[in-house]
């Protein structure tokens, strides 16, 4: 059995993480892989130059692009020309590249923000481009989506097989925790675990509480990865549309955000009040992922929120250990 060489593009993010962990599990399992990686400081994926010369040199069977610039809302707002031109660089580099260098296969990580706002719920593949986008997170909406165009051209012109997956909120180990540029998620695994550690009595929660949100281990995420990446080119035709490249990757379920926000403080042990600052802004009121064409495929998520909360807050406790 040849040797398969797999270039992962963002190996040291949380999603890129996740898959070397899967990754290693199969080569360890024997499966005849070698696993390529380049930090940052190593190899520059806004640099056309320096990603050239990298792809002709590593010759990469596979490439999976789970590199990318990603934040909140408030990073979003603040840095729009950087997400929307890092993101860019970074997928017209990797995927023109891949293709120079001969590479046949390609799976690209997006973002389920893709879709318009006010796309109908659940959200399904062929909702793309039917609307107009959240204006908070339009800059890196339309690089994701462009990424998705890319590798639909790529394949219409070159008959190569580049697929792109587009997940829902994402959480686990190696979450970003910042407190003003992480997600929803963690932020408030932060908040609830400062406010136990301080003794609080109330934290205050943005908003009603009310909007519906849908959250994925990325775990799960790697493991629904490399599902769709292995699948024979006419079984992944077969559940696309014509020339639409990507797939929702998502349980199928949600839970309001007062709900998520009483789940972390039983993770976190906070036994105070939760109040909600109704003047605040409670955003898009839903988003779910319709993931019937993952499910028809045959892969479905496997870790429950509730489990997926304590792993995740139990590896925060273990880095914050490190830090002291």
């Amino acid at each position: 059995m040849s040797m398969r060489k797999i270039y992962v593009a963002g190996h040291r993010g949380m999603v890129g993480s996740a898959l070397m962990r899967q990754l290693q599990a199969r080569k360890d399992a024997g499966e005849a892989i070698e696993i390529i990686t380049r930090t940052h400081a190593e190899l520059d994926l806004t640099s056309q130059a320096a990603v050239q010369e990298f792809m002709a040199a590593a010759t990469p069977d596979v490439v999976i692009l789970a590199a990318a610039k990603v934040g909140g809302i408030l990073a979003n707002n603040t840095y729009p020309a950087d997400f929307i031109y890092e993101n860019l660089m970074i997928e017209c580099n990797v995927i023109h590249q891949a293709y120079a260098a001969g590479v046949k296969q390609l799976l690209q990580l997006g973002s389920s923000c893709i879709y318009p706002r006010e796309a109908g719920q659940p959200m399904a593949e062929d909702a793309l481009l039917t609307g107009p986008l959240e204006p908070t997170n339009e800059p890196y909406a339309i690089a994701k989506i462009a990424g998705i165009k890319l590798c639909e051209s790529y394949n219409r012109q070159h008959a190569v097989d580049y697929r792109s997956v587009m997940p829902t909120n994402l959480y686990g180990p190696g979450d970003n925790f910042h407190p003003q540029n992480s997600h929803v998620l963690p932020a408030l695994i932060r908040r609830f675990h400062e406010a136990t550690r301080d003794g609080l009595d109330e934290v205050t929660i943005w908003g009603t509480g009310t909007p519906m949100r849908e959250f994925l281990h990325v775990d799960d995420m790697a493991k629904a990865s490399l599902f769709i990446l292995d699948l024979p080119p006419q079984i992944y035709a077969a559940n696309t549309q014509e020339m639409l490249s990507h797939i929702n990757v998502g349980t199928g379920s949600d839970v309001s955000i007062g709900t998520l926000a009483q789940m972390v403080a039983n993770v976190t042990g906070f036994k105070g009040k939760l109040s909600f600052d109704t003047s605040k802004p409670d955003g898009t009121m839903r988003k779910l992922m319709d993931v019937s064409r993952l499910a028809k495929m045959g892969w479905r998520a496997e870790i429950e929120l509730m489990d997926g909360l304590q792993e995740t807050y139990n590896w925060f406790l273990k880095q914050e250990t490190l830090r002291t």
